[in-house]
């Protein structure tokens, strides 16, 4: 399309005008027509102001029509009006491109508080902290005095870097110059406290004279992210019930995060009631909240109850549910959502996507693993960080391993929580010479590792059951500054506790500087496993002592102790204590592990009688009805048998194990034709036999003993050595359960 030339000064005023007024009500592509009929005049431009208008709309169309518009500015000579300069570099800023802001800037004769505002802003929104804190004291002597927005710029700076003590210097600096008194400027200081020092929060809170609702969150939010929810909560209950202030939806999204932290419920459904209260349920971000609140605290009924009643919901309320039905293994629901969500035509997006490989993880499906692969694939998430480390980590759960190392073998530059996911994966399939040596790979391509990666490679190391290479991995441990964190120092007595080294299992326990219930839980299964179970239970005793309460992993951990090391009186006293102090931590494992406590010892009918006693909804499983099926073998009763091979194969169709140990029973029963029924019905079902074995430390090495191996070199050497110990394995009989 050609413009008519305009022929005349009134012509171009008129032209002008209504560029302007184009602008001015947002109309973006008309302002760039009328500058193309201004370009195409014969007479000069006089007008320098209208560039403001054409660059603003240069920043919504073109990037690269802008710079042609800048170019114009320069061979036109307006660049020496500091309004235009301050416009070009308005433009270049906003655009994100910082050189060239920076080059504008430098080329300008004069600057005034709007360039320097500019320049500033381009910098601290670029995250050139350092760059923008060196022009901020250059402008600063030049007499330069900064707007609000800036200032709190800066001060935002100084809190992303953690910058504390050039953060309280400029917080003196705004005494001195009066800037202080501005609440927003207070905010925002209090913000970069509570991200660094909250006791210097706390001082400056209590200085502050009006205090508004934004004042109260960000403390509030303070006090949720520095791990303290209980002076959180207290806060809040100060701010309302004491100075009235009214709560916005920042300040209950603070809040029902402490109560998440807290896992209380009960107040969390409280603060839940004044929301509704106040008419803030209608927020979506409070709505999300709610949501993902319930579902970290198992509370999943009133989950979904809290998402029908969004009146409005987008991605993230789908995935927050989505995400919680995993977390607290509802599988099938969380399938069921998925399908709504497509329904409701909404699009799933990478979270949705992770989530759901998740789930494959969880339950070992490929089939679905694979769709969500191809999936993936479609949406273009496969360069997706947090995409293909997904995917890796669940075809590895999976037992696809070689799958999950042709995807990281892809990834040109694979990242930390690559690195660590591939080789959690290895650790996983059962493949601890490749997770270490990929850790050593690491190491040489000069990645550092964290936290995670030296917590898999202990895991790894433990897997192997070395003590040579645990010890190398310790000494990474302790290099690193890490041995004595509760959570390394836990895995790294769980290693030695795998290799047998139970002695270096109570050093590593000793050297953890604050221990926790899971710390002790370790240690205590640690000796359990290694067949100390009167420590275990001594160190039960001990850890009570020190103001711990055992959770159901403890009675857990004690519990097998007890189990393994043929203790019955002392495995049903801590069960009864349990039953009568800790009823609601009593899961079906305990039940099961006191199953197979009776039943070892022989008292299978008081086994059986306590299946009856598992409360109502729970049922027992493969493993209770496999211990009794297992004490039947050992005492010959054939009646039972029957009743628990009939059970353990409806639990367990496609698990070797079951169809093994009925076969062994029968053939010890001298059955010999079920006992071949059994291996037929396991081939005819196509179920593959998983072999049992061993690891023992032979000269400082692990070897692997396979059952049944007749051609293992040491098997002369430790065929009647294992003889000898089945003859030993006799327990006491004479222990009743009372009911």
């Amino acid at each position: 399309m050609r413009f008519p030339v305009v022929s005349s000064g009134a012509n171009l005023s008129n032209l002008c005008h209504k560029l302007k007024e184009s602008s001015s009500s947002g109309r973006w592509k008309d302002v760039l027509s009328h500058y193309r009929e201004i370009k195409q005049s014969d007479i000069k431009l006089v007008d320098h102001t209208i560039f403001s208008h054409i660059l603003k709309a240069c920043l919504a169309l073109s990037f690269r029509f802008g710079q042609s518009v800048h170019s114009s500015v320069i061979m036109q000579g307006f660049e020496s009006f500091t309004s235009v300069g301050n416009s070009v570099m308005d433009f270049y800023a906003k655009s994100g491109a910082l050189g060239s802001t920076r080059n504008v800037f430098n080329c300008m004769k004069t600057k005034d508080s709007v360039s320097w505002n500019i320049i500033l802003h381009a910098h601290f929104s670029e995250g050139a902290f350092l760059e923008g804190f060196d022009l901020f004291i250059q402008a600063r002597e030049d007499g330069f005095e900064p707007n609000v927005s800036t200032l709190l710029l800066v001060i935002q700076a100084y809190r992303s870097l953690g910058a504390f003590n050039d953060g309280k210097r400029f917080h003196g600096y705004l005494i001195q110059s009066g800037l202080w008194s501005l609440i927003s400027v207070q905010n925002a200081l209090l913000g970069m406290y509570t991200d660094i020092r909250m006791d210097f929060a706390e001082k400056l809170f209590d200085e502050i004279p009006e205090r508004d609702v934004i004042s109260w969150s960000v403390m509030i939010r303070g006090y949720v992210h520095s791990d303290d929810a209980i002076c959180a909560l207290e806060s809040f209950k100060e701010m309302v019930s004491e100075f009235g202030v009214e709560a916005d939806g920042q300040t209950m999204v603070s809040v029902l995060k402490g109560c998440t932290n807290l896992a209380d419920v009960k107040m969390g459904k409280l603060i839940h009631g004044f929301i509704i209260s106040r008419g803030l349920n209608y927020d979506l971000f409070i709505g999300n909240t709610l949501v993902d609140f319930y579902c970290k605290c198992g509370d999943v009924d009133s989950a979904v109850l809290a998402f029908t009643e969004m009146p409005c919901k987008n991605i993230v309320s789908w995935n927050s549910l989505l995400s919680g039905f995993i977390h607290n293994e509802k599988h099938a629901e969380a399938l069921t959502l998925f399908g709504s969500m497509k329904m409701s035509g909404l699009d799933s997006d990478e979270v949705t996507l992770v989530n759901l490989l998740s789930l494959c993880k969880f339950v070992g499906d490929l089939r679905q693993c694979k769709l969500i692969h191809s999936r993936v694939m479609r949406k273009g998430f496969e360069s997706n960080d947090l995409a293909v480390n997904s995917l890796i980590d669940a075809y590895a759960k999976c037992n696809e391993i070689d799958v999950s190392w042709k995807l990281f073998c892809q990834i040109k530059r694979p990242d930390i929580v690559t690195w660590s996911t591939m080789i959690s994966g290895f650790t996983y399939c059962g493949m601890p010479d490749e997770a270490i040596s990929l850790y050593q790979e690491m190491f040489l391509s000069l990645e550092n590792p964290n936290t995670v990666t030296l917590i898999n490679l202990l895991e790894a190391c433990g897997v192997s059951a070395e003590v040579g290479r645990s010890k190398w991995a310790h000494a990474i441990a302790i290099r690193m500054g890490l041995a004595s964190d509760v959570v390394v120092g836990t895995a790294i007595l769980d290693m030695y506790s795998k290799c047998g080294a139970i002695e270096a299992s109570k050093r590593a326990f000793d050297q953890i500087t604050t221990k926790n219930i899971v710390s002790w839980s370790a240690i205590i299964a640690a000796y359990g496993l290694n067949g100390h179970p009167r420590v275990a239970l001594a160190l039960l005793s001990e850890m009570e002592a020190n103001g711990l309460k055992p959770n159901s992993v403890t009675i857990l951990s004690v519990l097998s102790a007890c189990c393994h090391g043929g203790l019955i009186e002392e495995g049903l006293s801590v069960f009864k204590d349990m039953a009568k102090n800790h009823k609601s931590e009593l899961k079906l494992e305990h039940y099961s592990c006191l199953v197979d406590l009776l039943a070892r010892s022989g008292n299978v009918n008081d086994a059986l009688e306590l299946i009856k006693y598992i409360p109502f909804g729970m049922k027992a499983g493969p493993s209770a009805w496999g211990a009794v099926l297992s004490a039947c073998r050992n005492y010959e009763d054939r009646e039972m048998s029957v009743g628990a091979v009939s059970r353990v194969l409806e639990m367990e169709p496609s698990s070797s194990a079951g169809y093994l140990l009925a076969s062994n029973v029968y053939a010890s029963m001298g059955s010999w034709g079920d006992a071949s029924g059994m291996r037929c019905l396991m081939k005819e079902r196509g179920v593959e036999v998983v072999c049992g074995y061993s690891l023992v430390r032979v000269n400082n090495k692990a070897c692997t003993f396979t059952a049944g191996d007749k051609y293992h070199p040491l098997s002369h050497t430790f065929g009647p050595v294992v003889e000898q110990l089945h003859s030993c394995m006799r327990m006491d009989t004479g222990t009743r359960l009372p009911f």
